[in-house]
């Protein structure tokens, strides 16, 4: 149950972040305009519980998918974290837009296209982080854990399989961004997202409403296993 409601604080928190300081990153003028900034630091709270919830459905679930592999199960949590990083690096950069503008608005005589020069340039290193964390870790570490799921036979395979197939399909999508064929939020990159969010949204709701299924394919039988999930609150 712990595992399926931190994946939907995940959507819920990211797509409202997103929304919330998206004006940070409309364009450069942000520091010369009036500004949002209390919208902003709500959208920076929204991102912040993103960050530790994605960290949490990592360390809920390794005690139940080590018991298919280890190894892969502790590179799962390893790539949470990382993508958490990112996304607070990204945020700590919106923030610092927000800091300018209020420095700005602060001084005499500042010759703003310096603070403009210093937006952009804060603004791409979200950007870059935005790439790099919620779509190129996010696509890896969903292979990770929906490959476990497969193996494990832990929740229906059309689940895991959807995992499978998003995981390497964002991460085509990130590569793609890259090297400039289409925008990050765009209609072919918001696509190109949705086997992730479908996967996420559909794992959650099964964790949620069913629980995993006990599976002789986890190591020590399905009676082990299933005294791992009530002893870890994942029903």
């Amino acid at each position: 149950m712990v595992a399926g409601l931190l994946f939907l604080v995940t959507e819920i928190a990211a797509m409202a972040g997103l929304v919330l300081y998206s004006p940070v990153l409309g364009g450069a003028d942000y520091v010369v305009t009036s500004g949002a900034d209390t919208r902003v630091f709500l959208g920076a709270l929204c991102e912040v519980v993103l960050a530790v919830a994605a960290v949490g459905t990592g360390v809920t679930l390794f005690p139940v998918v080590k018991r298919q592999n280890e190894g892969i199960a502790l590179g799962y949590v390893c790539g949470r974290l990382l993508e958490a990083a990112l996304i607070l690096v990204g945020i700590v950069s919106v923030l610092s837009v927000v800091t300018l503008r209020q420095d700005l608005a602060g001084a005499a005589g500042t010759d703003a296209a310096g603070f403009v020069a210093a937006d952009k340039s804060l603004v791409a290193m979200h950007d870059w982080t935005f790439l790099l964390g919620p779509n190129v870790a996010l696509g890896l570490n969903t292979v990770l854990l929906a490959y476990l799921m497969y193996r494990s036979a832990l929740v229906p395979r059309f689940i895991a399989v959807l995992g499978l197939v998003g995981g390497p399909v964002i991460c085509a999508s990130a590569v793609a961004v890259m090297f400039g064929l289409y925008e990050q939020v765009s209609v072919p990159g918001s696509a190109a997202a949705l086997p992730v969010f479908a996967w996420e949204v559909t794992l959650a709701v099964r964790l949620l409403a069913k629980g995993f299924k006990p599976s002789p394919l986890t190591s020590g039988g399905a009676g082990a296993g299933a005294g791992v999930l009530v002893a870890h609150g994942v029903s």
